[in-house]
């Protein structure tokens, strides 16, 4: 098979790529390891920013439905003690520019506005090799193959397009979340949702933290946030999850009871997620046919930019590819040419995780917030 463009990977940024392309009258394939759009949980709660998620929302003319998607009253921000004492307090009072919607309706919404076939599920890439003039091959777990003289990594942290590009791998940033569900919070978790308010929660001392989520429905979306080695993580066996709990429970010794029923009283099996990074400064020679967007470009840890680039990225992908019809490389070196700064911008901009649990947290981001 032979395709003009070819987008590896169906996260917000390949999907707002493919949009924004068909908007243009473009078309696109997207290649998808999952077997179908449900064949995982996406995630929890997003705030798509006013200065980059929304504007390429924009741009594929799907604004107004979002709108429609938005939460109202979680961009409420709580911060506690371990104690349980409030030491900050922040309503939402309708004015922030970071709406809240949940990543999978985001993902829908998206893929419910492609052409019937934009989106090929159970396209696992086993490798990838160029063909010369721009062209690449890409061969899939199956032995499919397509040819393209357009091929955009869009396919996250773990890329199998981005060695074409760059040696760059990524390395763990030494902190760790666990995530888990509390459902139905207000009726079967009461005393948890109250504490947990009407949009985030963050319980934080050094080297560790809580953090909580109200999403639709009362379900609370929690983390457990751990600043430990690989070989402490590792050694959390996901396999017996009281087990498992208990080992994290065990990090929260004297904390107040509402609190650590984010970790005890869950309603799924905790999952592991290790959180690693590019470098900054990450940016790559330009190769003829071949780029990269959102993590697979610039992964950073969640500073609540990741989605919102991914999706402006693939916006802009889309935009400098209309700008020079039939000419691939005039079109790549305009995108690579903003992509580089405003990556490099805002990881410098935004909070390391590792400072949010550092020496002197909570107090660090209370002074930040006064």
């Amino acid at each position: 098979m032979t395709s003009d463009v070819t987008i590896i990977g169906a996260g917000l940024g390949g999907l707002a790529l493919a949009r924004v392309l068909h908007v243009h009258g473009i078309p696109s394939t997207v290649y998808e390891a999952e077997a179908s759009p449900t064949a995982r949980a996406q995630g929890g709660l997003l705030d798509i920013r006013e200065y980059n998620g929304q504007p390429a929302l924009r741009e594929a003319g799907l604004l107004d439905a979002f709108q429609d998607l938005v939460l109202a009253g979680r961009q409420a921000l709580r911060l506690m003690d371990r104690d349980g004492k409030i030491l900050l307090d922040v309503p939402d009072d309708g004015t922030g520019g970071k709406p809240e919607v949940l990543r999978g309706e985001l993902r829908r919404l998206l893929l419910d506005s492609l052409p019937a076939g934009t989106v090929r599920w159970g396209h696992k890439v086993r490798t990838v090799r160029p063909l010369g003039a721009g062209r690449h091959e890409v061969v899939f777990a199956d032995g499919a193959t397509v040819v393209t003289s357009l091929l955009v990594g869009a396919d996250g942290a773990w890329s199998r397009v981005r060695p074409l590009l760059s040696e760059a791998v990524p390395t763990y940033t030494g902190v760790s979340f666990v995530e888990s569900h509390l459902l139905d919070g207000d009726h079967r978790h009461p005393r948890t949702a109250r504490m947990v308010g009407g949009g985030t929660l963050m319980a934080l001392e050094p080297g560790k933290g809580l953090l909580a989520h109200r999403e639709r429905d009362g379900n609370l979306h929690a983390w457990v946030m751990l600043a430990r080695s690989r070989e402490w993580i590792d050694g959390i066996d996901v396999t017996d999850p009281a087990r498992a709990t208990a080992r994290i429970r065990g990090e929260f010794d004297g904390w107040a009871p509402e609190l650590t029923a984010l970790i005890t009283e869950g309603d799924t099996p905790p999952v592991v997620r290790t959180l690693h990074t590019l470098p900054a400064d990450h940016r790559w020679d330009r190769t003829p046919g071949v780029t990269l967007l959102g993590d697979a470009a610039h992964l950073t840890g969640p500073n609540g930019e990741g989605a919102n680039l991914a999706m402006y990225d693939g916006a802009a992908l889309a935009r400098a590819v209309a700008a020079h019809p039939g000419d691939t490389e005039a079109a790549l070196t305009a995108y690579e040419r903003d992509l580089f700064p405003r990556s490099a911008a805002s990881v410098a901009e935004s909070p390391d995780i590792r400072e949010i649990l550092g020496d002197d947290t909570p107090w660090s981001l209370l002074r930040q917030a006064g």
